[in-house]
């Protein structure tokens, strides 16, 4: 069986996810199921002067945990949609910071992926979470874009 090529699928996902590109995300899949998310927190992110909005972390998380979930999905031509997640905030975020999320797959079933992920700014954990995702044959979405 061929290895799945994850720098084709990096290039394509760019493309097509919005939030990614519209947030400055990056994202590296080390392996299936391990992968590394940078985000840099930008003007458009802060609720206050410079600190971040909980909303915009709350985006990322889901972000790093999805993506997560998405590449130990997709090399087997399937798809993950969040179910659930959670987040604990440990510091605030600022104008500036260079985050980088790491997230691993703790559970890979049929149905659902279970991911968790750690915000790193530097050394320092800034917040924690976990989520839930289902997982669905890319068929679905390609089904569902043709009918609309």
């Amino acid at each position: 069986m061929e290895e799945f090529d994850f720098t084709v699928f990096l290039e394509n996902y760019k493309q097509i996810n919005n939030f990614m590109r519209e947030n400055g995300i990056e994202h590296k899949v080390l392996k299936p199921g391990h992968t590394e998310t940078s985000m840099k927190i930008l003007e458009k992110h802060l609720s206050s002067p410079g600190v971040a909005h909980g909303g915009a972390m709350a985006g990322y998380m889901d972000s790093v945990l999805g993506f997560c979930a998405l590449s130990a999905a997709i090399p087997d031509t399937n798809l993950v949609s969040t179910v659930e997640f959670k987040l604990n905030y440990f510091k605030p975020i600022y104008f500036g910071d260079e985050l980088l999320g790491k997230g691993k797959v703790i559970r890979k079933g049929k149905t659902f992926i279970i991911s968790i992920a750690e915000i790193y700014r530097g050394e320092e954990m800034v917040a924690h979470g976990q989520g839930t995702f289902n997982v669905y044959p890319i068929e679905k979405r390609l089904n569902a874009l043709k009918n609309k």
